[in-house]
């Protein structure tokens, strides 16, 4: 089965009370200069994945440049949701967050994304065993 390469809104982190928790109880992987937190959720939904995605004020004070890597993070993450598929029956909230103070070009960005979430999958796998 292939799934399709979508990011709709029901997969798209949003309430407050969820990325608090997210923040205070989530475990992170990082591949610079994206990191990964994220926590097991029990609330019901049809998603195995909500993701929301983080550009800091402090590294970059322009609106433009913020949007531009969150919407370049949200193309990659778009692209490669695929390679986040062995979640077996688990749902989980995550936000990706841009922690560099340069802007990395889409294929550079898109490469660390793969990276990440191998190491992802591996935390998940060596945490379920």
């Amino acid at each position: 089965m292939t799934t399709k390469n979508t990011y709709p809104k029901s997969e798209k982190l949003k309430s407050r009370k969820a990325i608090t928790e997210l923040f205070t109880e989530g475990k992170s992987v990082s591949k610079f200069p994206i990191r990964l937190v994220f926590a097991e959720t029990e609330y019901p939904q049809e998603e195995k994945m909500k993701m929301g995605v983080s550009v800091s004020k402090k590294f970059f004070k322009k609106a433009v440049d913020r949007n531009y890597i969150k919407r370049v993070m949200r193309e990659t993450y778009r692209l490669n949701k695929s390679v986040l598929q062995p979640l077996e029956d688990k749902r989980y909230s995550a936000m990706l967050i841009y922690q560099s103070k340069e802007i990395l070009s889409f294929t550079e960005l898109n490469a660390k994304m793969i990276q990440l979430f191998e190491k992802f999958n591996l935390y998940i796998s060596q945490s379920n065993s």
